[in-house]
């Protein structure tokens, strides 16, 4: 095969080919020049973009016109963002989504999911937004979490199970909560202010603010109290 195969396609494309494959490049590129680039680019196409964002590299924004990004916000490498409706996806300031973090509203109309001030997403979670998903400020979220505000109903098993609809609400995660890696937050699971839910934890009832919660499911073990 010739050392200048590529060289060969590169020469062949025309201007939409030659301006998708900087686009790659650009996108990939771990250089700050790249990284300026990728600004310039984002904040011509996102419902709005403030002051001090940082993007990196292979970050993946559908429908970007439905996303918007507070002052200070920082999407890691391989981050996506999935805007399905109007709604959209809103990051207040400070933000911070860490590697390979997994964000979908889900659904075109009713599906939205709105992160507060200074709050922290771990590597490799996933969070869904079916109708609604709001997670309150200062909250911090360790690694492989993941919140669903859906529940599949199976009760005739001769019917598939995907034709049997399911239980969908709205999820609320209180302000500075903190929620241990590994954890599952599902439809029913609202979880209020100041309170800490342990690694592993499955949560599927709502947990009242200022709780220490544990286990599968999640259930309270004790409250969080000042102390003189």
């Amino acid at each position: 095969m010739s050392d200048l195969l590529f060289t060969k396609a590169y020469e062949g494309m025309d201007a939409e080919a030659r301006e998708s494959f900087y686009r790659t490049v650009f996108m990939n590129d771990p250089s700050p020049y790249a990284a300026e680039v990728r600004l310039a680019y984002y904040k011509s196409v996102l419902k709005f973009m403030g002051e001090g964002v940082r993007i990196g590299c292979n970050v993946k924004i559908v429908n970007p016109q439905w996303v918007s990004l507070g002052d200070n916000v920082r999407l890691s490498d391989d981050v996506t963002i999935i805007a399905r409706g109007p709604e959209g996806v809103t990051l207040e300031e400070g933000v911070a989504l860490q590697e390979r973090v997994y964000l979908d509203t889900e659904r075109p109309e009713g599906g939205y999911i709105r992160i507060g001030h200074h709050a922290y997403i771990g590597t490799g979670t996933t969070l869904f937004g079916h109708k609604g998903l709001e997670i309150g400020d200062h909250t911090l979220l360790a690694q492989n979490i993941t919140i669903t505000p859906y529940s599949h109903k199976f009760p005739d098993p001769e019917k598939d199970i995907i034709t049997q609809g399911g239980n969908c609400k709205k999820v609320t995660i209180g302000r500075d909560v903190y929620i241990g890696m590994g954890c599952n937050v599902m439809y029913s699971g609202d979880i209020g202010d100041g309170s800490v839910i342990g690694c592993g934890s499955v949560v599927v009832k709502p947990i009242p603010p200022y709780s220490v919660a544990v286990g599968t499911p999640a259930k309270v073990i004790k409250k969080r109290e000042k102390t003189e």
